[in-house]
């Protein structure tokens, strides 16, 4: 079999052979691109049905609902990591004075102590002759931890003074690995206690040093979780020391002062762990046959069974404390040895509350207290609401953008559909096989991809059209027209990609999924774009062998011929519109408005979200029309702070905010409390949605959303400033800037939320006006080449005409894919989808009377290197 012959058009132009062997696809290519296609097809294929529809060995990945659009709670759980370090100088004192106790002879001391916030254990060893012993003995305390290499040191530094004071402070490294191991300890108990519940599809991972993100689909309510979850469960058995005076203000050494179940009841408890709940094998509810109350039985491993058994031996008559997060739960005396290795835990429990202590025993202790800083609640009934609004938008603006790109630019623009379909099939397969999570910020991604994905497109085809005006035969207009345009896609969307690169490294939760979305929908729409729709036009080129492109109207077609041609034109091909004559005007303008921007956002400021603000939000629908006066009522008297209640859409709808406490551990038990309120106040009432985000989160997420705005300034600046002149890098980040601060204007006078999704979009126009930048001054710095005597400013204005169809063409798409998000995106979206439309607006004017002016002036002087030539022809246009 011969090889394919590539396609040769002769034609009387000596670059035709070159032309047709760069728009040669071998047969290899053509495979493996419609393989690739394909593949795409088939794994986003198994998206359209449920998970259960598959045999449990097919290797399925499918995309999975966010809890935005199905429902359930989001927790952001902390590790308080400074028990650990308390706990740890504990056992350091006990240690040293049991060694101490026991050495022979034994070591005389003082000032034993410990000192939580210096982090050390100090004391005074009387005997000069006896302080080597006693450095030995607390150096044997220390535990290793690995300091890397392989390498090992103790996890406390002992030193001994002249004066015989000896110190034990724990090291960075131990603190480290003591804080890393608990959090991890912690991820494997939370899901241990999480699965005794029968929650399915729980996702549970370490976010940052000592943070556990639980996440819980169809979950309305997670009180009970938060409360399994907010509790240590370390259960202990204590000898009671009868001796100590339990009205003393401070406990005697080796011993503390528990309380018990029943107010104002206390205990006397010895410090020693006589034996660990870590060794319970077993923990069951059941009802005592002789009471009948609900106990806990429980049973122990072989080494709890021996040491229980030990101890209770050694200990007839004793009264023997079993303590429950520092909380006696009883105090039995122990009336024979107990060798079976089981036992019972009696007290005031109904029957959840055995059932909940049995769970909490069988997952094990926690080796340091969970705080609740953030939750979110969605329920189902809002989920749905929130994909049905989101699959509207993506289907109207899918329409809008597809419509568009067929009547604006003929054939080509139905093969940029073709391609853009593919796209988003590609873009599917992609968050397939990574098994993302879709939210309802990842499906704004996917809408605005519609818009994005074409920017290429329409920069391919309006430099096909310049070159077929200026003669070019077919096969050389497309040619150029691709390799052209190809830089300038590179560049453009390289700056996009910097600004999702910046979200995702700053944000959280489901702005990065957004961020991940549009990333890739970048990505797959360079290829398709320059590749794709590439293999589609030699396909037809080969088909038709037509004389012209149609890319230009003609009088006197048929319809089908019209219909394969563009239809209208958003302005003529040839302007000559002296832009620059309004530079002077367009910089004050751009100066005053963005001034007036930063004072309002100073004040009357903007209106932060609970993302940056912290504090309680809480969606909720009543039976019918709700009384605000009575529900207002019901919280004023809560004394929890200023609540502020509103309608939210329609009469039933409610928006309650709550300020954050100050004690951030209070938050949940505030939560609590309001709905509590709420649901009494008004019988039958839904909670909808429940967000709580404490105050250091709320910074942290604050000063994150700043981070990545500012850096997404800097990194486009220095991309910007090594593809092209310096003049055009200072005019690309004073332009960011002003347009960065005109859309926070916007925010401040229509009360936008700031919260991370309108980050999220500020960065969205960020790298959509440095994407429109950078076309521009490709223009420029091609135009500098060619015309090296012609004056700057008309220099400027030739290369503002020439890039105005692509400039508005871009700009369109995206306001046609933005704009059925601001309609149909729900509550949730609608913020963001404005601030898109008002940036996407402020982006495509700020590249004519903002950037383009200030290269002007900066470049004046500078901008003009090289050979003069003769320039342009007299009475020919400068559309090249």
């Amino acid at each position: 079999m011969h090889p394919p012959l590539p396609l040769v058009i002769f034609r009387p132009n000596r670059w035709s052979g070159f032309f047709a062997v760069m728009m040669y696809f071998a047969r290899w290519k053509t495979a493996a691109i419609l393989m690739v296609c394909l593949l795409g097809t088939l794994v986003s294929l198994p998206n359209l049905l449920p998970r259960s529809a598959f045999p449990s060995w097919a290797p399925i990945r499918q995309i999975s609902l966010g809890l935005d659009l199905r429902g359930g709670s989001y927790l952001l759980l902390e590790v308080d990591t400074s028990v650990l370090l308390r706990e740890r100088l504990e056992g350091l004192v006990e240690g040293v004075r049991r060694g101490m106790t026991q050495a022979t002879p034994r070591i005389a001391y003082t000032g034993l102590a410990s000192q939580l916030d210096q982090r050390r254990m100090s004391l005074r060893v009387t005997d000069a002759a006896q302080r080597d012993a006693a450095l030995r003995i607390v150096r044997e305390l220390g535990n290793p931890v690995s300091v890397g290499g392989g390498s090992q040191q103790p996890d406390i530094d002992v030193v001994m003074a002249p004066d015989g004071t000896l110190t034990a402070t724990v090291t960075e490294a131990g603190l480290r690995a003591k804080a890393s191991g608990a959090v991890e300890q912690s991820i494997e108990i939370v899901r241990r206690r999480i699965d005794e519940t029968g929650v399915s599809e729980a996702l549970i991972a370490r976010q940052g040093q000592n943070r556990i993100l639980v996440q819980l689909p169809g979950v309305e309510d997670p009180a009970r979780i938060k409360d399994l979850l907010g509790r240590t469960a370390r259960m202990t058995f204590h000898l009671v020391d009868e001796n100590a005076n339990l009205q003393a203000a401070t406990p005697p050494p080796g011993v503390m002062f528990l309380p018990g179940e029943r107010d104002g009841e206390r205990f006397a408890v010895r410090r020693r762990v006589e034996v660990d709940g870590a060794n319970l094998t077993d923990a069951r509810a059941s009802q005592d046959n002789r009471s009948g109350e609900w106990v806990v039985n429980f049973t122990f491993d072989s080494i709890g069974t021996r040491r229980f058994s030990e101890i209770t031996r050694a200990n007839v008559g004793r009264p023997f404390a079993i303590v429950l997060d520092d909380k006696v739960i009883t105090a039995p005396n122990i009336r024979e040895p107990i060798t079976a290795g089981r036992g019972q835990i009696s007290g005031n429990f109904t029957i959840r509350s055995a059932n909940d202590l049995s769970v909490l025993l069988r997952a094990g202790a926690l080796p340091a207290p969970l705080t609740v800083v953030e939750e979110r609640t969605v329920g189902p009934e809002l989920g749905a609401d929130a994909i049905r609004a989101g699959f509207i938008s993506l289907a109207v603006g899918a329409a809008f953008v597809f419509l568009y790109m067929g009547f604006a630019y003929g054939l080509f623009g139905w093969f940029a559909n073709i391609a853009l379909a593919v796209n988003l099939i590609l873009l599917v397969a992609c968050l397939s096989l990574l098994e993302a999570t879709l939210t309802l910020p990842g499906i704004a991604g996917i809408v605005l991809t519609l818009g994005t994905a074409l920017d290429a497109n329409i920069l391919i085809n309006e430099r096909i059209r310049e070159e077929v005006k200026i003669g070019r035969s077919p096969i050389s207009a497309l040619e150029t027209g691709y390799t052209k345009a190809s830089g300038t896609i590179m560049d453009s969307n390289l700056t996009n990609l910097i600004a999702m690169a910046c979200l995702f490294g700053f944000g959280s939760g489901p702005v990065k999924g957004f961020a991940v979305t549009v990333a890739i929908g970048t990505i797959v729409q360079m290829w398709t774009a320059t590749v794709l729709t590439r293999l589609l036009v030699v396909w037809w080129y080969r088909w038709t062998k037509p004389r012209e492109l149609p890319v230009i109207e003609r009088p006197g077609l048929t319809l089908m011929q019209r219909l394969a041609r563009p239809l209208f034109r958003i302005c003529p091909d040839v302007t000559r519109i002296q832009f620059m004559r309004g530079a002077v005007m367009g910089l004050v303008a751009s100066a005053v408005l963005s001034s007036a921007s930063l004072i309002g956002a100073y004040y009357p400021g903007l209106q932060k979200g609970i993302d940056f603000q912290g504090g309680i939000v809480m969606e909720v629908r009543t039976q019918g029309p709700a009384d605000l006066n009575v529900l207002r009522a019901a919280t004023n008297s809560l004394n929890v702070g200023d609540v502020g209640l509103q309608q939210f859409g329609d009469e039933s709808t409610l928006l309650v905010r709550v300020p954050a406490p100050p004690d951030e551990a209070q938050t949940q038990p505030v939560v609590s409390r309001v709905r509590g309120a709420l649901e009494a106040a008004s019988p039958g009432l839904r909670i909808l949605r429940v967000e709580a985000v404490g105050n250091r989160v709320s910074d942290e997420l604050f000063r994150g959303g700043l981070l990545a705005l500012g850096l997404s300034l800097i990194a486009m600046l220095i991309y910007i400033w090594a593809r092209f002149e310096w003049q055009f890098g200072l005019a690309a980040i004073i332009t960011l800037l002003l347009d960065t601060t005109k859309t926070v204007g916007f925010m401040v006078l229509f009360q936008i939320e700031f919260n991370l999704t309108s980050i999220a979009a500020i960065l969205t126009v960020i790298g959509f006006s440095a994407n429109d930048k950078v076309v521009v001054f490709d223009r420029m710095r091609e135009n500098l080449r060619k015309f090296k005597t012609m004056p700057l400013q008309e220099l400027v204005d030739l290369s503002i005409n020439e890039t105005l169809n692509r400039s508005l063409g871009t700009s369109m798409t995206l306001l046609l894919s933005a704009l059925p998000l601001a309609l149909f995106g729900g509550d949730t979206l609608s913020g963001f989808a404005w601030v898109m439309v008002f940036g996407i607006i402020v982006s495509a004017s700020s590249s004519v009377f903002i950037a383009a002016p200030i290269v002007l002036f900066t470049g004046r002087n500078t901008l003009r290197r090289g050979e003069p030539d003769a320039g342009l022809p007299k009475g020919q246009t400068a559309i090249r």
